[in-house]
This record gives C-alpha cells, sequence and structure tokens, in this order.
C-alpha cells in the first residue's frame, strides 16, 4: 500500500508541477482545480473534485458542509490554495480531513508561489502497512 500511495502523490505532484508551469500564480484556487482535474485525468488517475466529507458525531453522519478540493484514486486527499502563503491552520485542515475521512495520506498545494515545490506539503496520518 505504501508503494502505491506513494506512486500516486508523485504522480499528482507531476501533474500539479505541470499545471503551474503552463498558468503560474496569480489565479483562482477553482482554476487551479479545473486544470488540475484535466491533467489527472491525462495520467489515468480517477479523481473527484469537491467531494462531500460529512461529520459522524456519535455515530450519526451529520453533512456539515465540509467538501474535499480533490480525492484521488480514492485514496489521496489533495487540498488545494492560492493564497500568499500556506499557514499551520491549512495543514490542520487537511490532518482533520485525513481524520474524517479515514485516509492516510493528503496532499497541501498552494500555486501562488514562483516554485511549486515551495508551495508543496504532504502529510501522512497512521501510514499503512
Amino acid at each position: 500500500m505504501k508503494e502505491k500511495l506513494n506512486r500516486i502523490t508523485e504522480l499528482i505532484i507531476g501533474a500539479a508541477i505541470e499545471v503551474h508551469k503552463e498558468l503560474g500564480p496569480g489565479l483562482l484556487e477553482s482554476a487551479y482545480e479545473a486544470c488540475l482535474m484535466f491533467e489527472l485525468a491525462n495520467r489515468g488517475l480517477k479523481a473527484e473534485k469537491q467531494k462531500e466529507l460529512p461529520v459522524v458525531y456519535r455515530g450519526v453522519r451529520i453533512d456539515c458542509g465540509y467538501r474535499l478540493d480533490l480525492l484521488v484514486e480514492d485514496l489521496v486527499i489533495v487540498e488545494l490554495k492560492a493564497v500568499e502563503r500556506l499557514e499551520r491552520i491549512h495543514e490542520a485542515q487537511v490532518i482533520s480531513y485525513l481524520k474524517l475521512s479515514g485516509k492516510h495520506v493528503g496532499l497541501l498545494i498552494n500555486f501562488n508561489v514562483l516554485q511549486l515545490v515551495k508551495g508543496l506539503k504532504r502529510i501522512v496520518r497512521d501510514f499503512p502497512e
């Protein structure tokens, strides 16, 4: 499982780099989301955008309006940003999404940087064997 997750995140990062090379910084998050969906599909990855994420409270599923920007291959959560800089709250958001969804790996990607590598953060929660 670890190798599969690593491969998927590599493909997502490659797709994000391609989008960033083409568009550069300064656009809305929604533009990067649409273009990244296109790139992921071109790489043969199944991705869902704006996927509902309910909160389970005391065994009851409650729709609180949370949505994952992208869920790739039903395994990796991708949270997109177009902000001046990533803050700790953005990382906390991804960690919360991982907990709520039961997923193990998330990518936090900020497109509003000159080099995308400076806007990437991989977050792992309880990595499966």
